[in-house]
Parts: structure tokens; sequence; C-alpha cells
């Protein structure tokens, strides 16, 4: 009997210092969703998706997002809008972000609308779920005038990409630079015959009307256009010193073809989409030689006086591959990957993901990331000027021998001055 007590009470004992299990639950922290709403079709899309997912892989290594006393990793929700598709309804593309919105319950959005008439209409659709959203590609100047007429409803929208005002701003910066640099007074401009191109060819061309230049000509050509020889043969009739391009379309890269093998003796400076990339000049086998091109924002292109868009480029190679760098689209990827360092940052301020303490946190932005300094101004539009110091900037660069990208404008950025190409001397 008393070695059954003893037993007994043994076992009491050790039952109550510590013998049952414990608890080996993990509780899982619930990620912060970014959702990622764009035309992954298109080159600018795809591309500022993977500028996202380079700046979630980093902030996710170094610990997360701190918000509410514990560290929160971010989580990547994307939808193909499919807007870039010829044809395709605006409706279809809004409900597309829509299902995004109901389905995954994003925290916030970046990158989304990629075409301007969405964007617009998304402000709406935004506004009504009251979700953050940074916008990196559309650039309508309508963005900022809209937010003006409600701004309660449509204060969840802000953009950090180049906005249409800020691309004439820029071209007619450049040429006002070349004439300053090369004595330049004689202009032709091509441009394709889309309301963009158009918008910005027509801006640029009062410029020049209002401070000294002559407009030789100007010629649009609809997208799809392969021959460009009739304009070429007018410029090089007018004495045209300078021939500004405005183009997006693939085919644009036969007229730089077809000046060459013409030896139209004028500078080929403005704006071609499929001649940015760094991996263009095998695509046009070096006829892009001596091009002065326009990056809507640096990043894709380094520039070593903004040390972020150096470290950007060479992150993304590392990451995607070479390939894949070296067709870096000129628009949308630095402002993407900069905009996620923007809405933790603001997360993080507001300790809170509350929509509009966010929004609150994201008015008061000023940070340096790949695109210089970022700012939003009262339309909640990050302002862009001429030195990172004090702005977001874009950049222009010219194509050198053997197939080198040299930024050239503006002054703070220049890495060389611009150089007549060998048709021209």
């Amino acid at each position: 009997m008393v070695v059954f007590v003893l037993v007994l009470a043994v076992a009491i004992i050790l039952t109550g210092c510590g013998g049952q299990k414990k608890d080996t639950t993990v509780v899982e922290v619930k990620p912060i969703i970014l959702g990622v709403p764009t035309a992954l079709g298109t080159i600018e899309g795809a591309d500022s998706l993977r500028a996202v997912e380079l700046a979630v892989k980093e902030i996710n290594a170094n610990g997360g997002v701190t918000v509410g006393g514990e560290k929160r990793p971010l989580k990547i929700e994307s939808i193909d809008t499919r807007e870039s598709e010829p044809g395709l309804p605006v409706h279809d593309a809004l409900a597309a972000i829509e299902r995004l919105i109901t389905d995954k319950k994003p925290h916030a959005l970046v990158v989304s609308s990629f075409r301007s008439e969405v964007l617009l209409s998304s402000m709406d659709l935004i506004g009504q779920y009251k979700v953050p959203n940074i916008i990196t590609i559309a650039m309508t100047t309508e963005f900022e005038k809209k937010l003006q007429t409600d701004y309660d409803k449509y204060k969840y929208n802000f953009r950090m990409g180049l906005t249409s005002g800020y691309l004439v701003q820029y071209l007619s910066n450049i040429m006002e630079h070349i004439g300053d640099e090369l004595g330049f007074k004689k202009v032709y401009i091509i441009n394709q015959d889309v309301l963009w191109a158009e918008g910005t060819a027509g801006g640029v061309a009062k410029w020049f009307e209002a401070n000294g230049w002559e407009v030789v000509g100007k010629d649009s050509y609809p997208t799809g256009a392969s021959d460009f020889s009739s304009s070429l043969t007018k410029a090089r009739q007018g004495g045209a010193q300078v021939i500004m391009p405005v183009f997006d379309m693939p085919q644009a890269g036969i007229l730089l073809k077809q000046a060459k093998s013409m030896r139209v003796p004028a500078l080929m400076a403005g704006f071609i989409s499929p001649a940015a990339s760094a991996s263009a000049w095998n695509t046009f086998d070096g006829e892009v030689e001596g091009l002065v091109n326009f990056i809507f924002e640096i990043g894709p292109i380094p520039v070593k006086a903004v040390p972020q868009s150096v470290s950007f480029f060479e992150n993304y190679g590392k990451e995607f591959g070479a390939d894949r760098q070296s067709k870096l689209s000129g628009h949308g990827p630095g402002p993407s990957y900069d905009a996620v360092y923007v809405l933790v940052d603001a997360i993080e301020r507001a300790n809170s993901l509350d929509a509009d303490a966010i929004v609150d946190a994201l008015k008061k932005t000023d940070t340096k990331g790949v695109i210089g300094r970022i700012k939003f101004n009262e339309n909640h539009q990050v302002i862009y000027g001429f030195d990172p110091a004090e702005t977001a900037i874009g950049a222009a660069f010219q194509w050198r021998a053997p197939g080198v990208r040299i930024p050239v404008f503006p002054g703070i950025a220049a890495e060389s001055k611009i150089e007549l190409p060998d048709y021209m001397k």
C-alpha cells in the first residue's frame, strides 16, 4: 500500500512539473497582399511586374514589413488586364481589376493601368473599394485634373511614372540642348499616327516655333508602316539638321535603317521605343548608331549620378538573366520597383494597413530611389525634372559603337557630349 501511494505521488508530481506535451503550434503570419493588375502581354507590363517581384524578394529577405508590432511578408497577386489588345473594351480591363480586388483582397495596388482610358475609368473603381493605388505606366495628364474634381473619392490614386506633359517638356529641353551644343535650328518631325504620339509631336512643334527653330516638315505614319523614304527625302531637300521621330511600333527601326542607307545628313533625336533597350544594337544590326533616344524613367538605363539606378540594373540582371536585362523597357520598371519601397515606407510610417492612413503617409513621401528623388505634388503625381537630387528624372542617351548607350542629357546625368555620326561629318 505504501509503495502504491509513493508511485501515485511521483506520477502526480511529474505530471504537474511538465509531464504534459508542449503546444508546438506555429502561428502563421498573414502576408501583406500587393496587387498588380496590368497589361502583362506588353513588354512594359511584364518588365514592371518583374521589377515588383525583385523589390518584394529583397524586402522579404530583410524580414518583411514592420506593422502593428510584427514583421509581415509581402505577397504578389497579379492579373492580366489585356488592355493593350486591339479593340478590347475598357469595361473588360476594369472587370479584371475588380476581380483581383474582390478575390485576392489586396492591401494596395502597384503598376496598374496601362492605357490612359483605363486609368481614368479605374479611378472610380479604386475610389469605391478604397485601395491605395500607385500607377507607373499610363501617362494622361487628365489624371491630375480628375483627382481634383472629387479629392476624397480619388485620393487613393498616386502616380510615379512619367506623364505625357513631362514627355513634351523633356523632348523640348533635349532639342534646346542640341541647339545650344551643336547650333542646329532646322527640324523635320516624323511621328506615329496615334493619339499619344500626335500629341507629343504637336506639343514639341509648338516649342520649336516659339523658340526660333524652323520646322521643315511634319509627317504621320499609321501603325505598321514600313517605308519612310518620302519623309527622309523631304528632310534632306529641306536641309533639316535634326529628324525627330516619335514612335512605339517595332517597324520604327526601319526608319533608322533607311536614313542611314540614304545618308540623310541629319541627327536622329527623339523617341523610338524599340530602340531604347540595350538589345536594340543587335536587333537593328548597329543601325541605331548615333541615335539620341529618350528613356522615360531611369533604371532600365543605369546613370552614374543615381547609384540606385545602377544597383537596380545590375540586380535585375542577376535575378532574371542578362537577356531580360538587355531587353528592359524604358518605361515602367524603374518607378514600379520604387513603388514597392515607397508603399512599404508609407505602411511603416503609418504603422497601419488602413487605406486612409497609408494615403496620408504616401502624401508625405520624400525619399531617393531608382528614378531619383521621389516626392508627390498636390495632385499625387511624382515630380520630374533635371536634377536627381531634387526630382525624379528621365534621360536621353546616344548609341555608340560597339553597342553602348551613353547618357547625354540632362547635364547632371550626362556622361558625354552628343557626337555627330559619321554620315554627318
